[in-house]
């Protein structure tokens, strides 16, 4: 088969398929969000918002009335009138008050419960069975899912809730006072040649031309922001993983003298953020001068359209200042998308990278079909069988040199791979991890199946924790964790059980092994899968943890995937993995972050 790659597509074809997908990211954001357990109370939250909003309209509409009889009251220097205006104003100012901060209570919950319903939906989707470790190999969309789900998730709920909110708010005024402004146009009279008239509904018309002039031109200029913003945040997530990187290698580094060389890689990766930030700083800069000036002209706008009806008499100082009051609402609720736009670009960008992460996620169920799956069943017998066994990976294929294989109690058996060959995909496929490939795994998890990784994992806590892992540490008595530290050499660690630290860093390599094998001891599997887990351990304790296998695990059968036995006599047969140069490949998952290019998985064969 022909390798197979994405290409960029015609302008046209992009915007079109770039719109497709927005449609999609938004349907199956939308579907989530119904699915869950937090809708309800969101639904609670968002009527409480808009009743509040509702009743702040009301009492921006008494406000815009009251300033007739106020500023006639001014005109006529009616001082008696003038603090009985006053006194309104009070009022209907504490009641705004009240209201405004009761929106803001509700604008924060609705962003809490907002996020952690995001998250959660996140969590869920990234911790589904072997999906975390499927799309950490997967390609670039699995480097960094902490920002996803972090930083980008706060990121969306903060600016949902914010232009929802605002949408929304924007929308009823538009409809309390468009009103009110058509009925009040009608003071406005225009005379020529000692013929007096008014146009019907001239105001409305004079702020719907003005927000449209603004918001048409406001997309004009500002469109760019868009992609600009999803590339900053996928340069910006580079930057932050390649500093926990070397936070979490910082010994190595150091060892090695490479702090220049890391630091020169580093300044490359902030170099890529500041260039996209410079440009972002030239599109914002321009939008500034449609947004800035829109709104400096908006203060003598209205009362420049609607100075004939008060130069013609028509209009009192008063109801000059009720005309300009509902026509700047009213063009203040248009102008939303003007005001708006640079967070709008931000919104869809940030949209956009939260949603191929949960679509990535989704499809990790479905990732290389093209390339076959290995069929994992569970055996009526006690043994472990491999049928016909190949893996398919990135780096080509591999099969078993036996199609064949059974592996029963108390066996040891030892797998060799050639040049070439990845015996750490083999050992993920055996543990079910791997799924791509050929042929047939059975395992009698029924009767206690562990695997050995390079390098053990160790959960944050205290040792005792970390020791019976995945167990829950009152499963074992401390004579019997105590002794299993000391039958692999940890001793000196019986009296640290209810110590908590971040034991990969306290522990050296060597003793993060033992004490894998201490684990291992304590909950006494049938069977055990190791991944060249022993040649990190010294040979001084080697031989101790080996006699392990012929005492207290004398019956447990051994799968090592390794270059060499680990002693004379201990493996009872040898299978070897061999490439396979005809076979296929894995093409690694891509998912645009950003809307230049439209890709899709595909696999190819050398």
């Amino acid at each position: 088969m022909a390798d197979q790659s994405s290409k960029a597509l015609a302008p046209d074809e992009n915007a079109e398929a770039v719109g497709d997908s927005l449609k999609s990211e938004l349907t199956m954001m939308l579907r989530a969000f119904m699915a869950s357990a937090e809708r309800t109370k969101l639904f609670m939250l968002g009527g409480a918002i808009a009743i509040v909003i509702g009743f702040t309209a009301y009492g921006q509409i008494k406000l815009n009335a009251w300033n007739k009889p106020f500023y006639d009251a001014l005109a006529k220097k009616d001082f008696g009138a003038f603090l009985d205006q006053l006194l309104v104003f009070i009022v209907i100012v504490a009641g705004l008050l009240i209201l405004n901060v009761a929106q803001i209570w509700l604008n924060q919950m609705t962003k809490l419960k907002l996020r952690e319903s995001l998250v959660q939906d996140l969590l869920d989707q990234w911790l589904g069975p072997k999906r975390a470790f499927r799309l950490a190999e997967a390609g670039e969309i699995g480097v960094n899912p902490d920002q996803r789900i972090h930083e980008d998730a706060r990121h969306l709920t903060e600016l949902s809730t914010d232009l929802g909110i605002g949408l929304f708010q924007a929308s009823l005024l538009l409809i309390s006072f468009i009103g009110v402004l058509w009925i009040l146009s009608a003071n406005v009279v225009f005379t020529i040649h000692e013929r007096s008239f008014s146009i019907p509904g001239y105001m409305v018309w004079c702020a719907l031309f003005y927000a449209a002039t603004g918001s048409w031109l406001s997309w004009r200029v500002g469109r760019p922001l868009i992609p600009l913003n999803a590339e900053r945040y996928a340069r910006e997530a580079d930057l932050r993983f390649a500093l926990v990187r070397i936070n979490e290698h910082t010994d190595g580094i150091a060892l090695y003298g490479g702090e220049a060389d890391e630091k020169r890689h580093l300044r490359l990766g902030l170099d890529r953020v500041l260039a996209v930030m410079r440009r972002l700083v030239t599109g914002v800069t321009r939008l500034t001068w449609i947004t800035a000036g829109y709104g400096w002209f908006a203060i003598v706008a209205p009362i420049l359209v609607a100075a004939p009806g008060f130069f013609g008499g028509g209009l009192t100082l008063g109801g000059l200042m009720v005309v300009v009051g509902a026509f700047t609402q009213v063009q203040q609720a248009l102008r939303w998308f003007v005001d708006n736009f640079s967070t709008i670009a931000d919104w869809l960008a940030t949209l956009r990278r939260v949603a191929s992460f949960r679509r990535a996620l989704v499809d990790m169920d479905e990732l290389g079909e093209e390339v076959g799956r290995i069929e994992f069943v569970q055996p009526n017998e006690g043994k472990i069988v491999l049928d016909d066994l190949s893996v398919v990976s990135p780096a080509g294929c591999a099969a078993l040199s036996d199609k064949h294989v059974e592996i029963g109690p108390g066996e040891h058996v030892l797998i060799v791979g050639e040049a070439g060959t990845n015996l750490t995909t083999l050992f993920r496929a055996i543990a079910g991890l791997w799924l791509w490939g050929s042929g047939r795994i059975s395992l009698p998890l029924s009767q206690g199946v562990m695997f050995m990784p390079q390098r053990p994992y160790m959960p944050l806590g205290a040792l005792r924790d970390t020791l019976v892992y995945p167990s829950s540490a009152t499963t074992f008595q401390d004579s019997a964790l105590a002794a299993a530290c000391s039958r692999v050499g940890l001793g000196h660690l019986s009296s640290q059980l209810d110590r908590s630290a971040n034991w990969d860093n306290e522990l050296a390599s060597d003793e993060l092994q033992r004490l894998a094998f201490a684990r291992l001891l304590l909950h006494k599997p049938s069977w055990v899968c190791i991944d060249e887990a022993l040649d990190s351990v010294d040979e001084s304790n080697r031989e101790g943890i080996l006699a392990i296998f012929d005492a207290e695990l004398a019956g447990t059968g051994v799968i090592v995937l390794g270059h060499r036995d680990l002693r004379e006599g201990f493996s009872t047969r040898v299978l070897h993995l061999i490439n396979n140069p005809e076979g296929p490949r894995l093409t690694p998952y891509v998912y645009p972050d950003r809307p230049a290019q439209i890709t899709k998985p595909a696999a190819s064969a050398t």
